[in-house]
């Protein structure tokens, strides 16, 4: 069974989309080599080659090979259908039939969060990490990043110094770390988080595979936070893959000057990420505080004044128990500007609360 959903990845011109098309058309993923050429083309979007490459079944005697790599080094298979798969990835359309995982940590925690910036990290931008990390410490947050120099590393060090587990999306296959000087990182996640792939051994770490990962980095996490980035650097990729996947964005600002600084604040300017300047922004965003250590819920403000954009949502959020802040916007024709400015006084009030991907609730 396991060689076929590695075979199903191997299949020439069949992506994630594709294959789990094909396995739902044809009733199991063990059917889909069993199918017939002729059936296998009345599939939509299933093209003559591609049909021929599955009849022909090449790819299995790879997924063989894969199988006892996976089995010599105790490595997890984990299928798109797996209960043990990460939740918040498999609603992603486009997130990947197979992953493979080392590690000991549960990836269906209650809170986790995706840290993302550049490979050249200034010291502010690394200080500020780790005081974000530090300060997350007592809510068992899970950091998820992808192993890369500069933030990427700092973030793990930072969760491994705090006790947090903490993760590694690679854009290779998990015969090999890169970058190496990494590797004895990666030894003690593995012993306190893990490490994850959707690439199979033998696969090298080429430019292309890592914008790729970028979307599992983004769909694992309830939020991705964003340090340290050019205009145009690689971490803005996550950054609009999460918020394509409705997850809340945040971005840490920096000097105006800074061409470090310039992406994350594009994100704020264009309204997409929310500015952070601790740990706390984040906890209250996320409606992440510590249950225990809170003495009463929040009390509404009596005899409140509000706006007429206030008492047009407060109508609205009678009318339905939670929204996203996209429905919102359709619904009462305002601008997101407008919305975004009442929500947040209505929050800073005690009538509601944000709630992980961007909807709101009334209290």
């Amino acid at each position: 069974m396991l060689i076929y959903k590695i075979g199903i990845t191997l299949i020439p011109g069949v992506g994630d989309i594709t294959a789990k098309k094909l396995i739902a058309y044809c009733g199991g993923v063990e059917n889909v080599f069993r199918e017939k050429k002729a059936h296998l083309v009345k599939i939509p979007g299933i093209k003559d080659a591609i049909a021929k490459s599955i009849i022909t079944q090449n790819v299995l005697k790879r997924a063989e090979e894969e199988v006892g790599f996976i089995e010599k080094y105790k490595i997890s298979p984990l299928f798109f259908l797996d209960k043990e798969y990460p939740e918040r990835l498999k609603n992603c359309s486009d997130s990947p039939i197979m992953l493979y995982y080392k590690g000991n940590a549960n990836l269906n925690v209650p809170k986790t969060l995706a840290i993302v910036g550049t490979r050249n990290a200034t010291s502010y931008g690394k200080e500020i990490c780790k005081k974000i990390i530090e300060e997350l410490s007592s809510l068992d947050v899970f950091i998820v990043s992808g192993l890369a120099y500069g933030i990427d590393i700092c973030s793990h060090k930072a969760a491994l110094d705090n006790n947090l587990k903490t993760l590694a999306v690679l854009g290779h296959g998990l015969d090999t770390i890169y970058p190496s000087v990494h590797k004895p990182v990666a030894e003690k996640m593995i012993r306190n988080g893990g490490i994850l792939t959707e690439f199979i051994s033998k696969t090298k770490p080429d430019v292309p595979n890592f914008p790729k990962r970028n979307r599992i980095i983004a769909g694992m996490a309830d939020a991705v936070l964003v340090m340290e980035t050019k205009e145009r650097g690689g971490s803005l990729i996550t950054a609009e893959i999460a918020n394509s996947y409705n997850r809340d964005v945040f971005a840490v600002p920096g000097k105006i000057n800074d061409e470090y600084s310039r992406g994350c604040h594009y994100l704020i300017k264009t309204n997409k990420a929310a500015l952070v300047e601790s740990a706390n922004d984040i906890i209250y965003f996320m409606n992440w505080e510590d249950k225990k250590s809170k003495k009463g819920n929040i009390q509404k403000k009596l005899f409140v004044e509000l706006t007429d954009d206030e008492k047009i949502i407060m109508n609205l959020l009678n009318e339905n128990e939670s929204l996203p802040i996209d429905v919102i916007c359709y619904k009462t024709e305002l601008g997101h500007g407008r919305i975004s400015a009442a929500l947040l006084n209505l929050e800073f009030s005690g009538l509601l609360k944000s709630l992980p991907g961007k909807i709101y609730k009334r209290i």
